[in-house]
């Protein structure tokens, strides 16, 4: 007996009702992504190997799917090397492409690549499966969809301004109600990192620090000292684990903290330009909230940084994140290309949704009308309906076959298909609404109103 077909973990089927729900969600994205003026791109699911690594970080790396060499891929591989085993050697010689990671490299390698043919400051985005060798749990998959706004060729901090305006349109759309924007800076992660003698140890610092919401503050002071971090740097750093009060009042704290470091000082600056228009301006239902400990693990931001925290009481941590990176094109020979970006996590942020009950009915409305099929003739009359239904943008379908009319029945009720269209005699429909058990004959008119109007 053949074995039952399985799929790979960390990865998922989509039924016709999840998909419906997906779609919802991405619809609300991409419309708030062009109304901000922002441009659909694609790039290739897999990239050359040397485009992505180097680029996250030795954990980021790690977390890459790497794609075998296509026909003898131990082909450029010695008997020595087979023998010694070095999978470090051996990956660049037998993968030299890689499943891409996120959106956010391709981007810059799209950027490098056409930069005669864009118009700059250019404003992106990308909605696009990414994939990562991750340990799959809740929220967490291997395969999974980000939703991207970019702007690249702007140092202006009102792409920030605007990127926070961005987050709390796409959720009071949703209806999100207390999400949280957190707001952080790397230059304020160097400051701090400058004044307590930890400078060259700034990428294990920030490491750490942005796992302290998964593994505590003791955690992360005993992954800092694993680090080479010393006792008294950890004693200087304490005050960020116990950072509360109002933006304001945070910033006047790392101001005092910070004084001696020049670039913690512009990271304050531009904290406060941020938060303060983004204050002035308001926001319809997110809280913009100054975190000092966001640090962000992938090494290639440099000034803002972004996390959006699910609304309290939600089994759920971030749904989105992001930030402003001086010169990650740098990495691919254009220089001095400054952008920053945002991205929208859509599978936690439908599991969110979900857990709320926050998903329209309407959402998962697909045939609005079924004609029961009573042979050749009256067939063809259902089809011409469905026809001029469809014309009307109504979704109308026939059921195919001519059988029993309970099956057909049966069929329509367990595919959520709230009208049926019985008879039809002299362009007179015999039509059933299976929800409420009415029954009633009407013209074509009164049938396009009644299955139209979402009754």
């Amino acid at each position: 007996m053949a074995s039952k077909p399985s799929i790979p973990k960390g990865t998922r089927d989509f039924s016709p009702v999840e998909v419906s729900k997906r779609n919802y969600i991405i619809s609300i994205i991409r419309n708030h992504f062009e109304n901000y003026g922002y441009q659909p791109i694609e790039t290739p699911s897999f990239e050359n190997s040397d485009t992505l690594m180097g680029k996250y970080g030795e954990e980021g790396d790690r977390l890459i799917f790497k794609i075998l060499n296509s026909g003898d891929y131990l082909d450029k591989v010695s008997s020595a090397e087979l023998q010694n085993i070095n999978y470090k050697q051996l990956t660049g010689k037998i993968s030299e492409k890689a499943l891409r990671y996120d959106l956010t490299v391709p981007f810059a390698r799209y950027v490098v690549q056409h930069q005669n043919e864009i118009e700059f400051p250019f404003k992106r985005y990308q909605i696009q499966p990414v994939w990562r060798a991750d340990r799959p749990q809740k929220g967490r998959f291997r395969e999974f969809y980000q939703c991207d706004a970019d702007v690249v060729g702007s140092k202006s901090l009102w792409q920030e301004v605007e990127l926070v305006q961005l987050y709390d349109a796409v959720f009071a759309e949703l209806h999100m109600d207390g999400v949280t924007i957190k707001i952080n800076n790397r230059k304020i992660l160097s400051g701090i990192a400058e004044v307590i003698g930890a400078s060259d140890k700034l990428i294990d610092f920030t490491v750490a620090l942005d796992k302290l919401d998964k593994i505590g503050e003791d955690g992360v002071k005993k992954e800092m000292l694993e680090k080479g971090i010393s006792e008294v740097a950890l004693l200087k750093v304490q005050p960020l684990f116990d950072f509360t009060g109002s933006i304001q009042e945070k910033i006047e704290k790392l101001t005092e903290l910070l004084s001696s470091s020049e670039e913690g000082k512009s990271g304050i600056e531009e904290l406060k330009f941020i938060c303060d228009n983004v204050t002035k301006l308001g926001l319809k239902k997110a809280i913009l909230d100054l975190d000092v400990t966001l640090a962000r693990g992938l090494n290639y931001y440099t000034g803002a940084i972004f996390e959006v925290i699910a609304p309290k009481g939600v089994s759920m941590g971030s749904i989105g994140g992001g930030g402003r990176y001086d010169d990650l094109t740098g990495i691919f020979g254009l220089k001095n290309m400054s952008g920053v970006g945002i991205s929208f996590g859509l599978d936690r942020i439908y599991l969110v949704l979900e857990e709320l009950n926050l998903f329209p009915e309407t959402v998962t409305t697909s045939t609005r009308v079924m004609f029961l099929n009573f042979g050749e003739i009256q067939a063809f009359e259902a089809m011409q309906t469905i026809q001029k239904m469809r014309a009307l943008n109504i979704k109308a379908e026939m059921y195919p076959d001519n059988v029993k009319i309970d099956k057909q029945f049966k069929h329509a009720e367990k595919r959520n298909i709230r009208f049926v269209v019985k008879e039809i005699n002299d362009e007179i429909f015999t039509m059933k609404n299976i929800v409420s058990g009415e029954q009633s004959q009407v013209d074509f008119e009164e049938l396009v109103s009644r299955i139209g109007v979402g009754n």
